[in-house]
């Protein structure tokens, strides 16, 4: 699903074993990493998530539960970050739904889900896993093995893949890496067909006992093949804050 939001296309994607549907966009970058200065960079984040608000808003979905306050007039938006840096959305004096960023490709992108479930979105490129890269101390056989059969063999797009799943749900969990090792992020093999993929993906270890629900595959992640590089969405439906 495409809609055009002034200069923002924003899309849709559906998760079928629970929640959503989530709403991402994309902004180029300053440079080619496409991470600009700070102000800059706040100014394209605020514009993603204005659109994405916007198009929320203008949904007639009872699932969404924050669609009354998506009036700039009356609930401006603000952008801030929490205590291990994960961004929080305001929506005048209420705290608004979950939202998440990533930088890659020469773009910023940003994800919305107004139904009150966390989410993580994160993009990772090929490039940044080739060479001499530990892949043993991030993944597990098994994850390989599976990743690798979606990609043709070529490890380092797999270790792409598996690196946006993992990053994507961790910032769904608001920790990022602080409090969850990669290791501690099991990505299942894919379900489902047509264009891109959804994994089930389970907590180990001391990442499972911060995170309790992890344990009972509650978390599932949508990936895409992009140019050179992969987009997950994480989604994290029913979490104990």
């Amino acid at each position: 699903m495409f809609t055009e939001c002034q200069d923002i296309t924003v899309h849709a994607t559906s998760f079928a074993h629970q929640g959503g549907p989530v709403f991402y966009a994309s902004l180029p970058g300053d440079g080619e990493t496409g991470t600009g200065c700070g102000a800059s960079r706040a100014v394209d984040q605020k514009r993603l998530v204005t659109a994405l608000c916007n198009h929320v808003g203008a949904m007639d979905n009872p699932r969404w539960l924050y669609r009354h306050l998506f009036d700039r007039a009356t609930s401006p938006i603000q952008v801030a970050h929490g205590p291990l840096g994960s961004p929080q959305l305001w929506l005048g004096a209420v705290r608004g739904p979950a939202v998440s960023f990533s930088e890659g490709g020469g773009k910023i992108w940003a994800a919305l889900c107004g139904d009150g479930s966390d989410i993580g979105i994160d993009v990772a490129a090929d490039g940044e896993f080739q060479g001499n890269y530990p892949l043993h101390r991030v993944f597990h056989d098994q994850e390989l093995h599976h990743a690798g059969r979606l990609t043709g063999g070529d490890l380092a797009k797999a270790a792409a893949l598996l690196w946006s799943i993992k990053e994507a749900v961790v910032k769904a969990l608001g920790c990022a890496f602080h409090l969850v090792a990669p290791r501690q992020v099991h990505v299942f093999p894919s379900r489902g067909g047509g264009w891109g993929y959804t994994f089930p993906v389970r907590l180990l270890g001391k990442a499972l006992m911060r995170y309790p629900l992890g344990g009972h595959r509650s978390i599932w992640v949508r990936s895409y093949p992009l140019e050179g590089m992969w987009l997950s969405i994480a989604l994290v439906h029913g979490q104990s804050q």
